[in-house]
């Protein structure tokens, strides 16, 4: 029997899902040939759920042990065999259970006979032999492939694949009431570091300024835009703008990007002078800010324009503290009732209930 070495395998699905998620706000997911791409989405389509966890745990194994005979999931099966079961156990149905991907409850060999070998020969005691056909045209390409770019590409895709089905899927929010300042770290930590395309810190400090605003009953509006949309054309001063009887008092840019010299002319060109903005924040992590925009900034303040930055991970931390526990407990609904609504993707929803689970479990 071959070994498979199970946190190499952990590492490289973590890893690789990571930058399927960020591709998902940039729609440049790895693509593969047409005529395999359709095998794909037969096997994914398939109600034998088994066929896609069995293939992720065949193109891991390939991508890590190139001598392994991915078709012989059994420690009897010869030399070149490997665990399949072990490897669905120890890897493959954490890494999907964890991430809130629709998958088997059982061991994903269940659905095949003992001993089995993915050929031909087995399709007879299968309900879905058209998925499972497909199943097998996607193992005689990476069998056959020897280029480990390439591989990894299909392994993309494959998570890519899951990742369609989560979106399709129900994803129960997990519901918390009291969190500790000390947990609250943690929490933040990993909500802001959560691939979203700038949405989860927006929703973020939307929930956050709701809390300040129920906690010391201030006549605010806060309007915000949910999706990366200009600015420009929606019209808004920034990514939540908080006003009070129809006067903007402070707009908000919420950046998960590096913030330049450039982009301060922009923005003040832009929007802060055509709409008369007195007080512009960018809310950012603050090792993105380049020192010509500083300088900028500070010109601006000279000439009476307010243009800050401020660290956005600490901003929410020390306001969590100001707003005591009522406020806590407002953050806490507010949160959960932004990432509740329907238009919400499911992978934000699965990250909260991973960095929810974190926290309670220790």
């Amino acid at each position: 029997m071959a070994h498979i070495d199970y946190e190499k395998a952990k590492d490289l699905l973590a890893k690789t899902f990571l930058r399927v998620e960020h591709s998902l706000h940039t729609e440049r997911h790895s693509q593969i040939p047409e005529v395999l791409a359709i095998l794909f989405e037969k096997v994914f389509s398939s109600k034998t759920q088994a066929y896609r966890e069995v293939l992720l745990g065949c193109l891991v194994t390939r991508i890590l042990e190139r001598n392994v005979d991915i078709r012989s999931p059994y420690v009897s099966q010869g030399p070149n065999s490997f665990n399949g079961r072990d490897l669905d156990e120890k890897v493959i149905n954490p890494f999907l259970r964890e991430r809130h991907m629709p998958s088997s409850r059982g061991p994903y060999l269940g659905v095949f006979r003992r001993q089995v070998k993915f050929v031909a020969a087995t399709r007879d005691g299968l309900r879905d032999k058209s998925g499972y056909d497909a199943f097998l045209g996607i193992l005689t390409v990476i069998e056959n492939e020897e280029d480990d770019s390439v591989l990894r590409r299909y392994l993309c895709h494959s998570l890519y694949c899951f990742v369609l089905l989560r979106e399709e899927s129900h994803i129960s929010l997990a519901r918390i009431h009291r969190v500790s300042l000390y947990q609250y770290r943690s929490l933040i930590e990993k909500l802001l570091a959560t691939p979203s395309g700038g949405l989860m810190p927006v929703l973020l400090v939307v929930a956050m300024f709701r809390s300040i605003k129920d906690t010391f009953g201030l006549a605010w509006e806060i309007d915000y835009q949910r999706i990366n949309v200009s600015d420009r054309s929606s019209g808004a001063g920034g990514d939540v703008t908080i006003s009070r009887e129809g006067k903007v008092m402070i707009a908000i840019e919420v950046t998960e990007r590096s913030v330049d010299k450039a982009r301060v002319l922009a923005t003040f060109r832009a929007k802060i002078v055509p709409q008369g903005i007195e007080d512009y924040v960018f809310l950012v992590n603050m090792n993105l800010i380049e020192e010509e925009a500083v300088r900028q900034a500070e010109q601006y303040f000279a000439q009476g324009h307010e243009v800050n930055f401020v660290d956005i991970r600490a901003w929410l931390e020390n306001t969590l503290v100001t707003v005591g526990s009522p406020g806590r407990a407002s953050f806490n609904a507010h949160v959960q009732q932004l990432l509740s609504e329907d238009e919400t993707p499911k992978q934000l929803k699965a990250a909260w209930n991973a960095a929810v689970e974190t926290i309670t479990s220790v």
